[in-house]
């Protein structure tokens, strides 16, 4: 990685600098879409205490859910807790603090960190416990609560393509949450099925501007299906 050039070569190189403690966004949707080897590389690391924010913890084996083996999440910001059994215990035994985040709401959240916008009001969970302790104001006769913005050390994300400058496209799955996770990062690291030349990806396909993408590494993927559904002929 040198000056515009953000690839990197290995994925060790990939997240140098994360520490224990530290805050990571990880872009996907449960199985789909998510930086699956930059995942197994803090599980490598052996990082802990970190706080994870994402849709959801993976399930028990794959994904986010391998950092729940040795409890190297000690706080995650996520949607719901999905078909992850030991997700489920480690929250039931008080072992993780899990902040329940409406989907939407998780979304905005990872938004506003990129653009700069210290936090929002939204209808969504208003007089349930989602809301509780937070800020609530008024407007057209409707309630609404505050909901601060998402700021991490690191964020990890899988794109389909980009150029050795960073600039990042998405296919399917993969733009859910990836897009934003990839703005609200200090140090946004992207890895993706190929690396092209720069030029080949067209203006206007561009989902993720090299602005905010700091290591640029290529990968292959198991790509998982989450759950598969069958019809005897």
């Amino acid at each position: 990685m040198a000056g515009f050039d953000k690839r990197v070569n290995s994925y060790e190189e990939a997240m140098a600098g994360i520490e224990s403690g530290m805050t990571v966004v990880a872009g996907g949707f449960g199985l789909c879409g998510i930086p699956e080897n930059l995942i197994a590389e803090i599980k490598r690391r052996g990082v802990n205490d970190l706080t994870v924010i994402s849709n959801n913890c993976g399930v028990d084996g794959f994904g986010l859910g391998i950092l729940l083996e040795d409890k190297q999440i000690s706080r995650i910001y996520a949607s719901y807790v999905g078909e992850n059994a030991m997700f489920e215990q480690q929250m039931l035994n008080n072992e993780i603090d899990v902040i329940l985040t409406p989907q939407g709401t998780l979304a905005e959240k990872m938004r506003a960190g990129g653009a700069g916008i210290p936090a929002f009001y939204t209808a969504t969970g208003y007089g349930t416990p989602i809301g509780e302790g937070k800020e609530v104001r008024e407007f057209n006769g409707r309630h609404y609560i505050l909901e601060e913005a998402f700021h991490a050390d690191f964020a990890i994300v899988k794109g389909w393509k980009a150029d050795r400058y960073g600039n990042v496209v998405y296919r399917d799955t993969a733009q859910n949450f990836n897009p934003l996770a990839a703005t609200c990062g200090k140090i946004t690291v992207v890895e993706v099925e190929e690396i092209v030349e720069p030029g080949e990806l067209k203006p206007d396909q561009i989902h993720t501007p090299g602005i905010y993408v700091d290591r640029i590494i290529q990968g292959s993927f198991e790509k998982r299906i989450e759950k598969r559904t069958v019809r005897e002929a």
